[in-house]
């Protein structure tokens, strides 16, 4: 049945979502108050609009096969120092991409931040996660050079699940002339979803969702040898869904995700390598296993990633990037993806950029999205298709 067929696109896609999950831009400042009472402002903002175009498969919206310019971001972030132990910040944010966002304006992240000592702090708020080495800057198109991070470790799809959780974190930075450096965080919350977001448009039934909790940590460590990092996330979550469907019982599914993801980068002059492994397992569960059989999988993700600064205006970059949903099921374009992904960066200044991005992809395993309008049959899509990208962000 239609509904059914729907149902099980939007609950895999979310679970494989739950297992994903386990040059700073020159500051506007303010004054607020008078005298020693006065606070120091930090705000800054950006606004990026972008184009995407595919042959052989729509991706990330409809109809990218004849273009798309459902591809838009806008922010502005605050922070302040309260004392010299305590900050507080919040950015609000507000998307397109596709059929969600929609320019709906929401508190991104929000934190208060009290820190004891370089080695001991404690957050508290909606924070962003600390998962590999990027989660942390899927908001900050100017920190990066590729238009998208490699999707099999950041599906942009995922990112009401993997970007910020509510709840507290514990975290410090510890060094050592002869070890390096040690930065460590742990954390634990909760995620409170959107069902529209989670919910394919016009489906024949409802979705609600409860994250009873997520909790995880990583730890980086700035080796001894100069511009090499290395670096391990661990996560875990359960997820509760309840679907609504017209003429039956409401189906309980409960979702358990654990997640780990060892990262490595070395900088040398002005040439960046960075290699990242992650493995998500899952295991699933419902009160009707006629209608939802119980699912119990782990996923294979990776990249390999270089970028250059030529010039102060030039960044080239490239990487290749695998997903495999399932590594008892390897074969079948819908078992696998491979991305092989080239960029250019063009600094116009130092506040106005502009990417050019290109995708071969081989594989469909990338296409299970249950945010599409119309999402497609990934076992008969095309094999072999490609993805391009232009983008300007201008940011402050």
């Amino acid at each position: 049945m239609t509904w059914f067929r729907e149902m099980r696109i939007a609950v895999c896609s979310i679970l494989l979502m739950s297992s994903a999950l386990l040059a700073a831009p020159r500051a506007l400042a303010a004054s607020i108050g008078s005298g020693d009472e006065g606070l120091a402002l930090e705000v800054h903002g950006f606004a990026s609009q972008g184009f995407i175009f595919t042959l052989g498969n729509d991706y990330l919206a409809d109809r990218t096969t004849k273009g798309s310019f459902e591809f838009s971001e806008i922010g502005i972030n605050f922070t302040t120092d309260l004392t010299d132990s305590l900050r507080m910040g919040v950015q609000l944010f507000a998307q397109d991409l596709g059929p969600t966002g929609n320019y709906n304006a929401k508190a991104d992240w929000f934190f208060i931040d009290y820190r004891w000592r370089d080695w001991l702090g404690l957050r508290a708020g909606r924070l962003k996660i600390p998962y590999g080495l990027h989660n942390e800057i899927q908001d900050i198109d100017s920190a990066r050079v590729p238009v998208l991070l490699p999707q099999s470790v950041y599906p942009l799809q995922g990112r009401e699940i993997l970007f910020a959780q509510t709840g507290a974190e514990l975290y410090g930075f510890l060094r050592s002339r002869s070890l390096g450096a040690l930065d460590y965080r742990a954390f634990a919350g909760t995620i409170f979803l959107d069902r529209n977001n989670l919910t394919p448009p016009g489906a024949a039934f409802d979705l609600d969702f409860k994250v009873p909790y997520v909790v995880g940590g990583r730890i980086l460590w700035e080796t001894p040898l100069d511009g090499l990092r290395l670096g391990g996330s661990i996560e875990t979550a359960r997820l509760d869904t309840t679907a609504f469907v017209p003429g039956i019982d409401p189906i309980k599914i409960k979702s358990h995700s654990l997640l780990w993801v060892g990262s490595a980068e070395y900088s040398i002059g002005d040439l960046v390598l960075t290699a990242e492994y992650a493995r998500p397992s899952s295991t699933q569960s419902s009160n009707n296993p006629a209608l939802s059989p119980p699912l119990d999988a782990t996923s294979e993700r990776g990249y390999l990633m270089a970028s250059y600064r030529v010039a102060a205006w030039l960044q080239p970059g490239a990487y290749y990037s695998v997903l495999f949903p399932d590594i008892h099921h390897r074969e079948g374009r819908e078992n696998r993806q491979y991305d092989v992904a080239g960029t250019l960066r063009f600094d116009i200044n130092s506040h106005w950029l502009v990417k050019l991005e290109g995708h071969y992809m081989a594989g469909t395993a990338g296409l299970l999205d249950s945010l599409r309008i119309n999402p497609p049959d990934i076992t008969t899509a095309e094999r072999y298709w490609a993805a391009f990208f232009v983008k300007t962000t201008a940011h402050f």
